[in-house]
């Protein structure tokens, strides 16, 4: 949220410079003009007089821009914001008209061709429709750059909601992986406390560092794919440990460099699965676990026996793959694939990753 608020108050850092500099463009120019062509009474009595007509439309900008449209426009309060506007316009015309006749009154010395032009003037009438047309400029401009930035405003922070909501519940993701993991080894652990205590205190110390892991490396949103397929092996390890020797269990996983990154944990539950519908007390079995890299793309291929569980067996709360599928939609959105499929009572799931931004 502090980040939130550090990237409105930027904007509107920017937005204020941005102001400045385009009217300081805006004045100085009939100054710059003027001392292009050089100055006599007549040119400063028009730079003068455009300055008037500037500072009418600045007023009109911004009495629109920073006051009538937020608190009657987007209010739908059209019809006051409508007479409000035409009063001030007819007011400021009638202001702008005495002051030019000031300005021009108060001339003397004037090129004879110059005041030729001022005999004539146009007639009142089709001054105050001329001045009222150029006076909804600015009007129409401050409507259009308000609407803009409101309509950019609610876009920013729709995103930064976005991304609260995706972190939160990425977190959310994340801490009911961590005990549903830790649940699973230690009830695979207990199952060897009796039987084998020698095999079962290696497993606890196997645990504790996959623990360490769990705890300390993956608070970020991504890790090293190398760091990540040590924790991976490790995992292999620890499962290896309970299953029969029935069972054979073999893997291969590239070497990769530290600068490729994923998201943490999104492999653990397929091998999970493996160990889980895998292994059989009585009947042989292979389970193969596989990754390639390739153009920054991860293909992961687990294969195991196809053997249904018990409906009285507990020993997996089956949150792990629907897990997984919802992290890689919000990580991985039309960059990822998952398929599973049982062929020659082969289980077979495949997970591939696009990591290319």
């Amino acid at each position: 949220m502090n980040d939130f608020f550090k990237k409105y108050k930027n904007r509107k850092a920017v937005s204020i410079i941005s102001h400045v500099l385009v009217w300081g463009f805006i004045f100085s120019t009939p100054y710059l003009l003027s001392n292009s062509s050089g100055q006599n009474q007549f040119d400063r009595a028009i730079m003068v007089r455009t300055w008037l007509q500037l500072s009418v439309f600045a007023s009109i900008f911004y009495l629109n821009y920073i006051w009538l449209i937020d608190r009657l426009l987007f209010k739908k309060k059209v019809w006051l914001f409508s007479m409000i506007n035409l009063i001030c316009i007819i007011a400021l015309i009638s202001l702008q008209f005495q002051l030019n006749h000031f300005v021009f009154d108060g001339m003397r010395e004037m090129p004879p061709m110059k005041m030729e032009n001022m005999k004539n003037p146009p007639p009142k009438d089709l001054f105050f429709y001329l001045q009222f047309i150029t006076y909804l400029l600015p009007l129409a401009f401050a409507i259009a750059i308000k609407t803009t930035e409101r309509w950019m405003k609610i876009e920013f922070e729709k995103t930064e909601a976005d991304n609260v909501k995706l972190h939160s519940e990425l977190q959310h993701l994340q801490y009911q992986l961590q005990p549903h993991f830790f649940f699973n080894s230690l009830n695979n652990i207990y199952a060897l406390v009796d039987t084998a205590p020698e095999t079962a205190k290696t497993s606890l110390h196997g645990l504790a560092k996959l623990m360490r892991y769990l705890l300390y490396d993956t608070k970020t949103e991504s890790v090293s794919l190398s760091h990540e397929i040590d924790f991976i092996k490790r995992y292999i390890e620890l499962g290896k440990i309970r299953i029969p020797e029935t069972t054979k269990v073999s893997y291969t996983f590239p070497e990769v460099p530290q600068n490729i990154k994923i998201a943490p944990l999104l492999f653990i539950s397929l091998i999970e699965n493996a160990f889980k519908h895998g292994v059989s007390a009585n009947k042989e079995g292979d389970i193969s676990f596989n990754m390639d890299i390739n153009n920054n793309k991860v293909l992961f291929v687990s294969k195991n026996p196809n053997f249904p569980k018990e409906k009285s067996d507990k020993s997996g709360s089956g949150i792990g793959l629907e897990n997984l599928k919802k992290r890689l939609e919000l990580l991985y959105p039309g960059k990822h694939s998952l398929t599973t499929e049982i062929k020659d009572n082969t289980y077979t799931t495949v997970l591939e990753i696009d990591l290319n931004h």
